[in-house]
């Protein structure tokens, strides 16, 4: 059973139709990343899974549990945290408090802790500045926290919504390495980015998305050599 099964799924804003029959599988421990224009439903379809778009039609299932009989704040107690698109952090909270906020849904003390000392191995800059207030962190560091964020909810399944939007060119390749290492240490991950060239450099599948539409689903090694792809997405001519 895969861990998360979307089936035909269809969803609206107002009379316009975003998403038509979409459905994807994630198997446990992979990266599956959603590549596409601007347009082509791939933050509805994150959005859907985290209850915060409505079906029309189809079903998603999470480690066989329909997602329907839950509230969106409900889904981080089953194990699915997501990093929204543009970030999202508490601005006006410091580092320290963003994190904790990331963990208002568990109790053990002494795991949160040794999550953070996780974390800040992960992410030493947010550890170096974890008083400072978020809001006048940097762009980058602001996708740290994030990703961190969501981590300390000690996610099974994470979804990320274009980490790498507004980053200067290294440090996007600092994120997808980071995104790598997440997936190492046992995170499922389901990406959805602009920068295609990265996103299949670093996931096991992808699927291609077209005006609310899947077009093209295989491994990421075979996407990369398909010629559609290639001159859509990877500027490849």
């Amino acid at each position: 059973m895969p861990m998360l099964e979307v089936e035909n799924i269809h969803a609206y804003y107002g009379n316009i139709q975003a998403l038509r029959g979409i459905s994807l599988t994630v198997e446990e421990g992979e990266i599956v990343t959603l590549i596409g224009a601007n347009g082509a439903g791939k933050t509805t379809t994150l959005r859907a899974i985290s209850r915060l778009v409505p079906l029309r039609e189809g079903t998603i299932k999470y480690r066989g549990d329909d997602l329907a009989q839950f509230k969106p704040h409900e889904l981080v107690y089953h194990g699915i945290a997501m990093v929204p698109e543009g970030r999202g952090i508490f601005a006006k909270l410091t580092v320290a408090e963003n994190l904790d906020m990331g963990a208002y849904s568990r109790t053990d003390t002494e795991g949160i802790q040794e999550d953070l000392e996780r974390i800040f191995g992960l992410f030493p800059r947010l550890k170096e500045r974890r008083n400072q207030v978020a809001g006048t962190l940097s762009g980058g560091e602001q996708q740290m926290l994030a990703t961190a964020r969501a981590l300390m909810a000690r996610p099974q399944l994470l979804l990320m919504d274009e980490p790498s939007m507004g980053l200067a060119p290294i440090l996007v390749e600092s994120i997808f390495q980071t995104i790598q290492d997440i997936n190492a240490e046992g995170t499922t991950i389901l990406l959805v980015e602009q920068n295609a060239t990265m996103a299949l450099q670093v996931a096991h599948r992808g699927y291609v998305l077209q005006t609310g539409e899947i077009v093209l689903a295989d491994s990421a090694a075979k996407l990369q050599q398909n010629e559609m792809v290639q001159k859509a997405y990877l500027g490849i001519e």
